[in-house]
C-alpha cells in the first residue's frame, strides 16, 4: 500500500505538464451557462479518456448538454467511490474588465487564468486524472470507481447531475467526492439549503399625483423586505456532531469565505435578489415583485421557515407568496471515514488539518446527499469566481489532485483489507 501511494505521488508530479495542458484546452473550450452548450468542453475530456482507453459513456437529455459517466470495477468486491465535477461555467460578462483573454487559459506567475478555470474546470480535470490513476491501480483495490463530469450545474438545471442520477444507477455509490472550489484549508460536509420565494404585491395603482387613491405596491414591498429579515433570528438546533465539527473553526471560515462568514454559517440568511416594481416615475405602482433567496442551515426545519415567511406575508393583504424552489439542509457525517481520510492526507501533504465545515453556496453533491450517500467537497481556493481574471494556483491544482487520489485509494484499499481480514 505504501509503495502504491508513493507511486501515485510520482505519477502526479511527472504528469504536472500534462494536467496543465489538459486544463488549458478545457478552459479554451467555451461552455458558458447560459446557454449551457458543453459539447466542445466534453470533447476535450472524451479525447483524453479515449487516448488512455479509459471507460466512459455519454448520457444526455439535451444533446447540447452531454454528461460524461465512466465506471470500472476493481479486482474484487468492495466499496464504491464516485467523483463529481461539472463542465459548464458562468458567462464572461464584461470582457473589457479582464487583463487576460477569458478563454485563453493563460499561464502567468504560477497561475492559470480563464472563465471557469476555478469554478470548476480545474476540479473536473482533477477528477479525470484521479480516475485514470485509480484505473491503473485497480488490480490492487476492491470496489468500484465512477466518474461524473456533468453539464447544467450553474443554473441547477435538469440536464446535468439530476438527469445522471435519475437514469444511471452506477453513479449511486457509497461516497461522493467533489472538487468544487472550497479553498484548501477546509473540507465541506454540508451546505446551506437555498429556498427561493416570490412575493407579489398588487394594488389598484394610480396617477403619481393621486397618492390618496391607492396603496403604493413598492412601499408595501419595502416594508415586507424589512420584515423578512426577522427570519435571520430563527432558533437553530444543530446536532452535536455538527457543533463539534464547527467548534474553533471561525477564523478559518472567515479566512476562506471572507470576514463575517462564520456568523451567518449556522443562521438563516435572507437575500433580496430581485425587486421589480413600477412603470414610470409619475405613476403610483400597482404591482411589485420581490424574489428572496433564503438559505437555511442545519438545525432549522424548512417547513418552520416557510410558515414564518407566510405569517410575515399575511401582515399585508395585498401580498401573495409563491415557493419557486424548496430544499432541505442536507449534510454528511463530518466524522465519516472519507472525511477523516481527506483531512489526514491534507495534513500529510501540506502540514495542517482542514476543518470540516458547512458551505454557504450550493453544489451538485446535494443530489447524492438526497439519496443518503455521504458526500464531501475539497478543492482549490475560489479566486475571482464569476469575476474578471478568474484564476487558480497551479500548486493548489497539484495538491488537490494528490489529496483526492490518495483518499479514494485509501478508502478502496481498506475495503480490500477488510475483506482479507474476514477471510
Amino acid at each position: 500500500m505504501r509503495d502504491a501511494r508513493a507511486q501515485i505521488i510520482r505519477w502526479i508530479d511527472e504528469d504536472r505538464d500534462t494536467l496543465i495542458d489538459l486544463l488549458g484546452n478545457f478552459v479554451r473550450a467555451k461552455s458558458p451557462n447560459p446557454p449551457g452548450d458543453t459539447r466542445e468542453a466534453a470533447r476535450v475530456l472524451c479525447d483524453f479518456l479515449e487516448q488512455r482507453e479509459l471507460p466512459y459513456r455519454i448520457v444526455a437529455s439535451d444533446e447540447t448538454m452531454p454528461n460524461i459517466v465512466g465506471t470500472f470495477d476493481c479486482a474484487r468486491p468492495g466499496r464504491h467511490v464516485v467523483f463529481n465535477g461539472h463542465m459548464d461555467v458562468f458567462p464572461v460578462g464584461d470582457s473589457g474588465s479582464w487583463t487576460h483573454d477569458p478563454w485563453s487559459g493563460d499561464i502567468e506567475d504560477g497561475r492559470i487564468y480563464g472563465r471557469g478555470v476555478n469554478d470548476m474546470k480545474a476540479g473536473t480535470a482533477i477528477i479525470v486524472f484521479a480516475y485514470m490513476y485509480l484505473h491503473r491501480l485497480r488490480d490492487q483495490l476492491g470496489g468500484r470507481v465512477t466518474l461524473t463530469a456533468v453539464s447544467d450545474e450553474e443554473t441547477f438545471g435538469p440536464h446535468g447531475a439530476r438527469h445522471v442520477i435519475e437514469t444511471c444507477p452506477e453513479v449511486l455509490g457509497d461516497v461522493c467526492l467533489s472538487t468544487e472550489p472550497t479553498g484548501i484549508e477546509t473540507v465541506r460536509f454540508a451546505e446551506k439549503a437555498p429556498n427561493w420565494l416570490i412575493f407579489t404585491v398588487r394594488t389598484p395603482g394610480a396617477h403619481g399625483a393621486y397618492t390618496h387613491k391607492s396603496e403604493n405596491a413598492n412601499e408595501i414591498a419595502a416594508r415586507l423586505i424589512l420584515d423578512l429579515q426577522s427570519l435571520c433570528d430563527m432558533t437553530v438546533n444543530s446536532p452535536e456532531v455538527v457543533i463539534r465539527a464547527l467548534a474553533g473553526a471561525d477564523d478559518v471560515i472567515d479566512r476562506v469565505a471572507s470576514p463575517g462568514a462564520a456568523k451567518i454559517l449556522q443562521k438563516v440568511s435572507v437575500n433580496i435578489g430581485v425587486v421589480r416594481g413600477g412603470a414610470k416615475v409619475n405613476m403610483l405602482p400597482g404591482t411589485c415583485v420581490v424574489e428572496a433567496d433564503i438559505r437555511v442551515p442545519i438545525g432549522v426545519e424548512v417547513d418552520d421557515m416557510m410558515r414564518e415567511a407566510e405569517r410575515i406575508a399575511a401582515r399585508y393583504p395585498a401580498v401573495t407568496m409563491e415557493i419557486a424552489s424548496r430544499a432541505d439542509p442536507l449534510w454528511s457525517d463530518p466524522e465519516h471515514e472519507m472525511c477523516r481520510l481527506l483531512q489526514s492526507n491534507v495534513e500529510e501533504l501540506a502540514g495542517f488539518v482542514p476543518p470540516a465545515i458547512v458551505s454557504l453556496p450550493g453544489t451538485d453533491v446535494r443530489l447524492w446527499r438526497e439519496r443518503g450517500i455521504a458526500a464531501y467537497v475539497y478543492g482549490v481556493t475560489p479566486h475571482n469566481v464569476a469575476m474578471a481574471d478568474e484564476y487558480i494556483e497551479i500548486d493548489e491544482l497539484i495538491h488537490v489532485l494528490k489529496a483526492h487520489t490518495l483518499s479514494a485509494f485509501d478508502f478502496l484499499s481498506r475495503s480490500r483489507q477488510n475483506e482479507e481480514t474476514m477471510q
